[in-house]
């Protein structure tokens, strides 16, 4: 690993990965984009469990979907940054609570109740619900499909996934309860965002500064649930 800059320090150094044999050119390249991003870095310096939680920061800093003794459902929660700034911000767990899952482990976090589970599993739906003891105020989602490299079936994998979150969340939500979910440019299908603008009074596209601008991730937000 090398680091190339100009100057003395008046700018961060840009941080090479060197090839190795055993290296593959897509993992190079992302291991120097983790070094090299300052977001990253700064989830480090602030104990936050993933650079994913300044997305979230943002997004709620403008909508305020987080408030005070708010119930919430993390789906997709692993490595947890999501789930550790909702429990900071609803005041979980003795004003709030936070509920979350993934197929992957995630370690203990402090106001957070985890279940390592898929949420396309058929029992994930009730194990949440018994889990979380009532209606819940937000559902959030950063789930992601994992890639095959074929943009068309990536892009269906990413939907069908967004689809089984919102259809989760009308299940669950309270009247006036908020989803947020992580989704492609181009990849919400119009018949979901009509049956979201049909149970919400809000639905909008976000895309926060943490987001990387070479990424076509967006977030869906819908607040205002209709019950």
């Amino acid at each position: 690993m090398t680091a190339h800059g100009k100057g003395s320090g008046a700018r961060a150094l840009k941080v090479r990965v060197k090839s190795g044999k055993n290296r593959k050119l897509s993992s190079k390249l992302w291991l120097e984009r983790q070094l090299n991003d300052p977001y990253v870095a700064r989830a480090k310096r602030e104990g936050l469990r993933s650079r994913a939680a300044y997305k979230l920061i943002e997004i709620d800093d403008k909508t305020h979907v987080l408030s005070k003794g708010a119930r919430v459902i993390d789906l997709g929660a692993a490595p947890g940054g999501w789930s550790q700034v909702a429990a900071k911000r609803v005041g979980s767990p003795k004003q709030g609570r936070v509920v979350a899952i993934d197929v992957l482990a995630m370690e203990p976090l402090a106001g957070v109740d985890f279940a390592q589970i898929d949420f396309l599993d058929a029992s994930a739906p009730q194990k949440l619900k018994a889990m979380l003891g009532g209606p819940a105020d937000v559902v959030l989602s950063d789930m992601a499909a994992n890639a095959t490299g074929h943009r068309k079936t990536d892009h269906l994998k990413i939907v069908a996934l967004v689809e089984a979150a919102a259809e989760f969340a009308r299940e669950v939500l309270c009247p006036g309860g908020a989803f947020l979910a992580k989704v492609l440019q181009g990849g919400t299908e119009s018949a979901l965002l009509a049956v979201l603008k049909r149970d919400f009074t809000s639905v909008k596209h976000v895309k926060p500064a943490a987001s990387r601008s070479d990424s076509s991730e967006l977030y869906l937000l819908a607040t205002g649930f209709r019950g």
